[in-house]
């Protein structure tokens, strides 16, 4: 019998803690999935971030470090300089890269840090109950913000990969959603270039994914699928921002 679906090696056998319609695992299995395409499995070593993904060095079958909250960003430089051989890479939602770590990844950008940069944007703040993260859309409510996000009191939502692709040491960004099959093809593709360009010795790369957040966003897994698309995609673009060949923007 052909065999149609397998687990990947990239991943441990251990059930998932994430909430129901949470995309955090499908970007989990891509990571595993590229990693083992890749044969880095035993070559590579993941920073787990503070979030709803702290929990990450559970699922990943290779090495991983826990980093404070934000520091991710700083523990892979270190480890990537240390280890030159390794494949490094963090895994972080908005919440730890856009706010407590914005400078962290800011300054390994500029640098060009050669490791990886898995960024889960999913506009909202999870694990501590859903307050107002960087990337909260504009009217979007959260328990900070029960009436909507305010432009004129907070701000507009923070496009950190466009921001990011202005700097000189950021070799490729690209941002990605994983909440319809044809998304899921293009982020795994993103993501294996990604950690093919470090393999190569090139600069730093990040790749936003798109995700959902049903719990706090207050929706069914459906509805908070029809959500991101219908209100995210517009304002956070899918696409390349930045290649060595000058990216699709």
């Amino acid at each position: 019998m052909a065999v149609v679906f397998k687990g990947t090696k990239g991943l441990t056998d251990v059930k998932s803690h994430y909430c129901p319609g949470c995309t955090h695992g499908i970007v989990h299995r891509l990571v595993g999935e590229v990693l083992e395409e890749l044969g880095v499995l035993g070559e590579t070593i993941g920073v787990a971030p503070v979030g709803c993904s702290v929990l990450a060095y559970k699922y990943f079958n290779c090495d991983v470090h826990q980093a404070a909250h934000g520091r991710a960003p700083a523990v892979a430089t270190g480890i990537r300089r240390v280890h030159p051989d390794k494949v490094v890479f963090t895994y972080q939602g908005d919440g730890d890269l856009a706010s407590i770590g914005a400078a962290e990844i800011v300054h390994a950008a500029a640098r060009g840090e050669k490791f990886t940069t898995v960024f889960i944007n999913n506009a909202i703040y999870g694990m501590t109950g859903g307050q107002m993260a960087p990337t909260t859309l504009v009217g979007q409510k959260a328990t900070t913000s029960p009436l909507g996000r305010d432009p004129k009191k907070v701000g507009m939502p923070m496009k950190v990969s466009e921001m990011l692709a202005t700097l000189d040491g950021a070799n490729f960004v690209e941002r990605c959603t994983v909440h319809n099959p044809a998304g899921v093809r293009k982020t795994k593709i993103a993501l294996k270039k990604a950690f093919e360009m470090q393999i190569n010795g090139e600069g730093f790369g990040i790749v936003e994914i798109l995700s959902t957040c049903p719990t706090n966003w207050g929706m069914t897994p459906v509805d908070s699928l029809k959500w991101l698309e219908e209100n995210m995609i517009p304002y956070y673009p899918l696409g390349n921002i930045r290649t060595p060949e000058g990216g699709d923007k």
